[in-house]
């Protein structure tokens, strides 16, 4: 009885619940391929997930009046933060999501991942003349590495083959790992502000590598990520207690023209699927 009762008494909060259900059922069966048939140009799921998105967006901004609005005050607060969450998860595939654009993308990342590695490569001067030489060993490797990403992911947009995305794939892992590494190097300098000025350059690439990454699971099949996972083995929980989430959302909010609030959900829950998937 109380679970009907407080259906009647919270429809707001009842309402919330199962619209945000209703997006992480349709996410769950736009990843396994299941599109429950087509609504004109899409899909009943990409359907069904965009109108409970809509829906989320009116309550959000649905005004309470009287006593009743104080006492939905912090539910409030929190639907704006879960419709912000939802907004997120089924962003890729609701947009119409194939390889051509998400190579579009990457490819759109590349400029600043290139001016990135510059900002590396300049900041050894900054250094404490005892840690630059640590931190031009930790970062040797960024410049090729960086050139044969950004080759591999032109190639996969001129040519979105498998064969072009196996290349992609393990050349984003094999930066990621070379930045992951770096981080946990520079976290061992000893000189404060040369450790601050290290682990800034250096996360600024990891910023752009993780939005790669995370686009290129996209793209990719269960089995593809669980591989490129196994190869690495400097886990993302291990270098996260020296990334700065500000800066990482600034970037994005910067690359994307949106709101630094919604860019921080975008790092928030990137990181977390990448964690989940095992890098």
């Amino acid at each position: 009885m109380n679970f009907f009762s407080n259906i009647w008494k919270h429809p707001k909060t009842t309402a919330t619940g199962v619209l945000i259900a209703v997006v992480s059922v349709a996410g769950v069966l736009s990843q396994q391929g299941l599109t429950l048939g087509k609504a004109g140009s899409g899909t009943v799921v990409s359907l069904a997930a965009a109108l409970a998105t809509a829906m989320l967006g009116l309550l959000a901004k649905d005004p309470d009046t009287g006593s009743e609005a104080a006492s939905e005050q912090g539910s409030t607060a929190k639907l704006g933060a879960w419709m912000l969450i939802a907004l997120m998860i089924p962003l890729p595939w609701m947009q119409g999501c194939t390889a051509t654009s998400v190579a579009q993308d990457i490819v759109n990342w590349t400029p600043a991942l290139q001016s990135a590695v510059v900002t590396v490569d300049s900041t050894a001067s900054l250094l404490a003349p005892a840690d630059a030489p640590i931190f031009a060993a930790a970062t040797v490797g960024f410049d090729a590495a960086t050139d044969l990403l950004v080759s591999q992911a032109k190639a996969y947009l001129a040519n979105p083959s498998a064969g072009a995305l196996k290349q992609l794939q393990t050349q984003i892992v094999t930066l990621q790992q070379q930045v992951n590494a770096a981080l946990l190097s520079a976290a061992k300098i000893v000189d404060a502000k040369s450790q601050q000025h290290a682990l800034a350059a250096i996360q600024a690439v990891g910023t752009v590598v993780t939005a790669i990454l995370s686009l290129v699971q996209q793209i990719s099949s269960k089995a593809a990520v669980a591989q490129m996972a196994s190869a690495s083995s400097v886990k993302l929980a291990m270098v996260r207690p020296y990334l700065d989430e500000s800066k990482a959302a600034a970037m994005v909010a910067s690359h994307y023209g949106e709101p630094v609030t919604m860019a921080r959900a975008q790092v928030v829950l990137a990181e977390r699927a990448e964690m989940q998937a095992g890098f």
